[in-house]
């Protein structure tokens, strides 16, 4: 095997083949994709993409890269802010793949360390918010605003839904992206946006909310008490996009009547990024526990009564309500939730106000300075951002001057913004007042300066927060470094061994793919800066562009989407666009079959569409006669098909073309879920089906690690009479000519970890990855051939063969009292995350073992679960208890075999040591089986006091 990165990505030695080929009753790779793939789906070219280079050589490729990104300090401010990230946890979390390869903490046994670094995060927006309840993490704030803009109108009373009360109020100083976003999300909801200043506003019955910003966008800090109370006194119900290091000094909104509290907690030690990713934060009253989206990590209990996390009313993640849920939020950002909420571990209530009263003071002393120059300000009040009051010509003058010194302000209207943030030394203030003293409205007169006061006395926080343990525990860097370490041991990651979750491709997330993320060329440019100061990262996109659009056989790429399910969205919202562009905007009705993504039917409800489900036959695939029956009836409607393929049952459908032509000939579009692109990649691709649009989970095929549960990126790729309808956005041009409104608050969405997709496209070649796609194929049903002698393969083609992933039934394990959940906790004890459980069938697990697994691994799996077959045979036969046994008590703590009472009718060695070979390399289970009822009857969701 050749020394190249595709040779290291790959698992599987090349003289392996012969012996997996053999396992799967085939005699070569070609012989082997011919039974998996049909004829007809093959495209008859290769990708038309350069060789892979190697690792080196990428890394000066993108240095190179890196360098044409003009650093310069931007105070633009608009939600986006310079940081200083602790290097310890820079170094131990963002640099580490045991916290950025694990997977989203479904099994909670065996993420008790992520979960507890999430429920930090959460009480610190609950703390500094000053309200309820709060998720753990939502994709951006301008998304997270029009998420409670929409659980806003899904908890109206009944008498307001019978008045049609659907107007929401946004303030005109509202930052403009999130504004955006907001008519994006609203308009297939049939919600009425009404914009105004909220000073002038008065509300009636027919609205049911509103938006405020706090501090709004020019930085001005205002009081919304009597705006909250006149909302409410119609039963509406405000919203408030909050800073969250503002809330550190300022009066929290849920002390003066706010209902929901969202916001980005960029500001605590995340990089710009060129916009992302970023965690966004949710918060909200107790009562709409029950509704609110995303997720929640919440305090339990385990089978010994100890204290245990997990992911609390796990049904809350709407998208499982498929066409009746009211949101589609699938992915959050774990991975920077966690990062923020140890900023504030590691700095505590005490650093954190140092922090932002140095923002504050620096503030301060810029806005004395300015005024002794006869500048005027815009806002009399604020934290960090000054707006100043500059007519066009001078403001001109003024950014000639500043862009000479590599310095970045907001320019609006008639005014020029200053927000200021922690990495603002005294030198970069004397550097800005320079810029304003060359062109001074008049003499300065610095003579018995009076620094202006900033937040008046009556918005100054007075309450104590953060006074939970662990908010002062961790300060010095070595304790901080102990903590995070402690945490990572309770986690399990691909460090630890194969995570085979079906439909998730938890593949190899290389070093060098990461590097970037480190760079601060990459990681210190504002979103909102002049194009040609991120010429790198354009030249990265163009490219980035250019492979995907290859790839995938379409024309042209938007990278806005910055999660899975907000790319099916804004899939869905450029066909609505294209149909309406073309007098069809009637059209409705999106056909979505029974085996699709559980966000499938949510983004399609969430983009106003009548949803009519398509039955799948025996064999799992779509049932094509009724497909056509269900066309035919609703074809002067029709909107579009969302079809997933390989198909959610881990199979390539024969009649794909036949269904998207049938498609066509309706008048409908064809939405292609990228979920499983990994199995298309050299070998199809959506446009050679007939597609007109796909989403790409970039954090699946395309090698970003999923981080605990993100981040992902969604980008959609569209067919060339779908250009021009791409997303644009307010602040930066960007989309088609005739593109929607925005559907992220960055204009390309997580640009930051576009580097990883970009190194793994060009360091693997097109040879390289048709070559996964292949070894995907291989790896899955080489893991079906050994598997089915103990568990049936639920579906596969008419050659007996699978996709990339295949369905395992645990029906035939009843008779013992044994179902899938069992096997999922007992893997654990064997050194294992369970694969994919019940989903998309009942009393199932879905295993995808990716390219990336090697033969060694394979067999490890493959003898696990053998060995939990031979534990389910015991029950079976009466050898072991009913009730009491291995897989019942699965999984097994440490705490719980070290115990000097062992009152269980099998060994501990069972229990902890079921094979030899997991002796050299044990994973413990943070946790017993943690009882998720308790949890949910007694839901604590933050940090005990």
């Amino acid at each position: 095997m050749k020394n190249t990165f595709a040779s290291r990505h790959i698992g599987p030695r090349d003289q392996e083949l012969s012996q997996m080929l053999a396992a799967t009753g085939v005699s070569s790779m070609d012989e082997l994709i011919n039974k998996a793939l049909p004829d007809d789906i093959r495209m008859p070219y290769a990708l038309d993409l350069p060789a892979g280079i190697d690792e080196a050589a990428y890394l000066d490729k993108l240095r190179t890269m890196a360098a044409k990104n003009k650093i310069y300090r931007s105070y633009i401010g608009m939600g986006y802010y310079g940081t200083l990230m602790p290097s310890v946890i820079k170094r131990n979390i963002l640099e580490n793949p045991s916290w950025y390869t694990s997977y989203t903490p479904y099994q909670a046994e065996i993420s008790q360390g992520r979960l507890e670094a999430l429920l930090n995060f959460q009480t610190l927006i609950v703390e500094l918010t000053g309200m309820g309840i709060a998720n753990a993490s939502l994709l951006d704030e301008a998304t997270a605003a029009a998420e409670a803009m929409i659980m806003m109108f899904h908890a109206r009373s009944r008498e307001a839904v019978k008045a049609g009360a659907n107007r929401f109020f946004v303030d005109e100083k509202v930052f403009p992206q999130t504004q955006d976003v907001m008519l994006t999300r609203s308009e297939p909801l049939g919600i009425e946006i009404v914009k105004g200043d909220y000073r002038t506003f008065t509300p009636n019955a027919q609205f049911f909310g509103a938006l405020v910003q706090y501090p709004n966008a020019d930085g001005a800090i205002n009081d919304y008490r009597a705006f909250a109370e006149a909302m409410h006194a119609v039963g509406a119900r405000i919203g408030v996009a909050a800073d969250l290091m503002s809330l550190v000094l300022l009066t929290p909104p849920g002390q003066w009547g706010a209902d929901v509290v969202v916001g980005s907690s960029q500001r605590f030690g995340i990089p710009i990024g060129y916009g992302g990713p970023h965690a966004a934060y949710f918060a909200t009253r107790d009562e709409f526990k029950r509704s609110m989206p995303g997720r929640i990590i919440g305090v339990s209990v385990d089978a010994q009564g100890k204290r245990a996390l997990r992911m609390a009313l796990q049904t809350r993640e709407q998208h499982i309500k498929r066409e009746r849920a009211t949101s589609n939020i699938c992915t959050a950002q774990a991975l920077l939730a966690t990062m923020a909420g140890m900023y504030a571990v590691y700095h505590g209530p005490e650093g954190l106000r140092t922090i932002a009263t140095h923002i504050n003071q620096m503030a301060r002393s810029l806005a004395g300075q300015l005024a002794a120059m006869g500048f005027t300000f815009v806002n009399e009040n604020f934290f960090d951002t000054l707006t100043i009051r500059v007519c066009k010509e001078h403001q001109d003058a003024i950014r000639k001057t500043a862009e000479a010194k590599m310095i970045n302000f907001h320019y609006g209207e008639d005014c020029i913004g200053i927000s200021l943030d922690e990495t603002v030394t005294d030198v970069d203030l004397k550097d800005i007042m320079a810029v304003f003293a060359a062109h001074p409205v008049r003499e300065p007169n610095l003579t018995g300066l009076k620094v202006l006061l900033g937040v008046d006395d009556a918005f100054n926080r007075n309450d104590a927060y953060l006074q939970q343990p662990v908010f002062s525990s961790y300060h010095s860097e070595t304790e901080m470094m102990r903590y995070i370490k402690k945490l990572e041991r309770k986690d399990i990651s691909l460090t630890h061994s194969m995570i085979p979750l079906g439909s998730c491709t938890m593949k190899l997330n290389a070093a060098t793919e990461m590097f970037a993320l480190s760079w601060p060329e990459f990681g210190n440019i504002h979103p909102f800066v002049p194009q040609e100061q991120a010429a790198g990262y354009h030249e990265l996109f163009d490219e980035l562009s250019h492979q995907l659009a290859i790839i995938t056989g379409f024309d042209s790429v938007s990278f806005q989407p910055n999660s899975g399910a907000a790319g099916e969205y804004a899939g869905l919202m450029v066909i609505r666009a294209y149909l309406a562009g073309n007098g069809q905007g009637h059209r409705n009705v999106v056909l979505i079959p029974s085996s699709a993504h559980g966000t499938n039917p949510a983004s399609a409800a969430m983009a106003g569409m009548d949803i009519v489900i398509v039955p799948c036959d025996e064999q799992g695939s779509i049932d094509i006669p009724k497909l056509k029956e269900l066309a035919e009836a609703n074809k002067d409607n029709l909107s579009a098909l969302m079809i997933t393929y390989p198909s959610t049952h881990g199979v390539f459908e024969e009649g794909v073309k036949e269904i998207t032509d049938t498609i066509h000939r309706c008048g409908g579009q064809v939405y292609m879920d990228g979920a499983n692109m990994n199995a298309q990649v050299g070998l199809t691709s959506p446009g050679f089906l007939g597609a007109d649009v796909c989403h790409l989970n970039l954090h699946k095929t395309f090698a970003i690690p999923h981080g605990g549960g993100g981040p992902g990126m969604g980008p959609i790729c569209v067919a060339k009479h779908l250009t021009p309808y791409l997303p644009a956005h307010p602040m930066v041009k960007t989309g088609g000519e005739k593109g929607i409104t925005a559907l992220g608050a960055a204009p390309w969405g997580s640009a930051s970890i576009l580097t990883i997709s970009h190194a793994y496209i060009t360091m693997m070649g097109g040879d390289g990855l048709t070559q996964a796609t292949r070894m995907a194929i291989l790896n899955a049903n080489y893991l079906a051939a050994k598997l089915r002698r103990y568990f049936e393969v639920l579906f596969t083609n008419h050659n007996g063969m699978v996709a990339h992933e295949l369905i395992l039934s645990c029906t035939g394990c009843k008779n013992a009292g044994i179902v899938a959940t069992d096997i999922a906790k007992r893997l654990m004890d064997y050194g294992f995350h369970a694969p994919t459980l019940s989903f998309p069938v009942a009393n199932t697990l879905m295993v995808e073992p990716t390219e990336s697994e090697s033969l060694q691994e394979l067999d490890r799996f493959v003898e696990a679960m053998a060995g939990i077959h031979a534990e389910i045979q015991e029950v079976a036969s009466g050898t072991a208890d009913v009730t009491d046994n291995v897989l019942k008590n699965a999984p097994h703590a440490e705490q719980t075999i070290v115990t000097s009472e062992w009152t269980h009718p099998y060994s501990r060695e069972k229990a902890a040591y079921p094979l030899i070979w997991i002796r050299d390399n044990k994973f413990w289970p943070g946790s017993n089986r943690v009882d998720d009822a308790y949890g949910d009857r007694n839901l604590t969701c933050t940090c005990e006091q």
